[in-house]
């Protein structure tokens, strides 16, 4: 683990999308700490979107209602969610570089939350990094139950229909393991993200984008999404996290997950 003082290089959102597209992301020991340190894990961790696992009481939540799905309305309501004392974890790694290095990726496009909001309120969320095909997921948050594991469906949802191949979990926790996360090698992971980069890193912008930054992880129909077959993802061959409608409803994303699909980090 080396800090990012220590070789003594600015930390720009150039240099971060650099080292992602490496397999390396940058952590901080707490929120006081104003130091960053790369983070290349022996075993990573990655969640194959064509083996993804829907518990069944959580796809009757889904099914239920009673929650809206929004993107890139609120990043700085996301990153706090995510950087608030939880239940376990009295203290936090996003400390203020953090904050300002993903605010402006998410200014450029490369960030993107997907948020839960129930009575007008956000209830739970994640953001991450967009990159070619690839997303690397960051942190998620819930205040409600589920909140969380609802923007994770809404998010392999959006994935698989934007045409991306590989979502980085960084590790493998209980929570994510109940979805199918799994671990692989180093190597694995590099071979996962060289075929996920080798359309090109051109990024699409969510429905929020730049002006959602400058500004500030329910029930439509089917048709709202275009179907619920795949999408081809970018000309360039770039996954596009805008491409499914933020109105899609839960019977096609919940059908859009439960998909087999012949690309991807399989390891089977």
């Amino acid at each position: 683990m080396t800090s990012i003082d220590d070789v003594m290089i600015e930390i720009t959102p150039q240099v971060l999308l650099k080292a992602y597209a490496c397999g390396i992301f940058p952590m901080a020991e707490s929120a006081e700490d104003n130091a960053l340190y790369w983070i290349e894990p022996e075993h990573r961790g990655i969640l194959p979107l064509d083996r993804v696992h829907i518990p069944k009481r959580l796809a009757r939540t889904i099914r239920s209602g009673g929650f809206e799905v929004k993107i890139d309305r609120n990043f700085e309501a996301v990153i706090d969610g995510c950087a608030a004392p939880r239940s376990g974890r009295r203290s936090t790694w996003i400390n203020g570089r953090i904050r300002g290095l993903y605010r402006e990726l998410f200014a450029l496009g490369h960030c993107h939350t997907v948020e839960v909001w129930q009575d007008g309120a956000l209830t739970g969320g994640l953001y991450g990094v967009h990159l070619g095909r690839a997303f690397f997921g960051e942190s998620m948050f819930s205040r409600a139950r589920d909140a969380s594991k609802i923007a994770l469906v809404y998010l392999v949802a959006r994935l698989k229909y934007g045409g991306f191949t590989l979502l980085d979990t960084q590790f493998v926790t209980g929570h994510l393991a109940r979805f199918g996360a799994i671990e692989v090698s180093r190597d694995e992971f590099q071979r996962f993200l060289e075929a996920a980069l080798g359309g090109g890193t051109a990024h699409g912008s969510g429905s929020g984008g730049a002006s959602a930054a400058a500004g500030g992880l329910g029930g439509g129909a089917a048709a709202a999404a275009g179907g619920a077959g795949g999408g081809a993802g970018g000309a360039s061959g770039a996954g596009v996290f805008s491409l499914l409608s933020e109105g899609a409803g839960a019977e096609t994303v919940l059908q859009l997950v439960s998909q087999t699909s012949k690309t991807g980090c399989s390891t089977a």
